[in-house]
């Protein structure tokens, strides 16, 4: 028997519609669940500047060192670190808030329905979103690159990253799936 692999598809009508079985619906709830753990700002210090906490000012914000929230939130300014910090201090907590509410949409939709999952033009942005920052985060751990992308899906199913590499593997599919639906016919 041959496997069934699907994707977002568009019908006729306009919709987007994922179908996915009870282990994928499965898995990708625990993905995005992670994503929304991942990437939501801490909250406020109680000995914040109230101000700055309501415009959403961290004047805390500092360069993840954790290599996968490094690639989510990169420096602003790769050549001057000042300014770089200085942007992130504005910037950074209402990225984790979006990238938060992105992921709390996907896994929203996806709690909502069976197994065909219907999606409205915002919910599929918010899947392409929050798809995309998984795919990244799961990259950083692989240490994928243009150079090793082929000796990684070669791996044999014994390595520990074999399994890491081909969810990543279908993540882009889904993705790639999903940007076709988005485009213009």
């Amino acid at each position: 028997m041959s496997e069934v692999v699907r994707g977002f598809t568009r019908t006729l009508t306009g919709r987007i519609v994922l179908r996915v079985d009870i282990v994928e619906k499965g898995l990708l709830a625990t993905l995005l669940e992670q994503l929304i753990e991942f990437v939501s700002p801490e909250s406020a210090d109680s000995d914040a500047d109230p101000l700055a906490a309501i415009v959403g000012i961290a004047e805390d914000a500092q360069r993840p060192e954790d290599p996968a929230l490094a690639r989510l939130f990169p420096d602003a300014y790769p050549d001057d670190p000042e300014a770089s910090a200085d942007f992130r201090r504005y910037t950074e907590r209402g990225l984790r808030e979006a990238k938060a509410a992105a992921a709390t949409t996907a896994l929203n939709s996806l709690e909502e329905s069976g197994e065909k999952i219907t999606l409205t033009v915002d919910q599929a942005q918010a899947w392409l979103g929050a798809l995309a920052d998984i795919r990244l985060a799961l990259g950083s751990r692989l240490e994928i690159t243009e150079d090793n992308h082929e000796e990684l899906a070669n791996l044999p199913d014994e390595d520990p990253r074999s399994g890491m590499f081909h969810l990543y593997d279908w993540l882009t599919y889904l993705t790639e799936t999903l940007v076709r639906c988005l485009m213009p016919r």
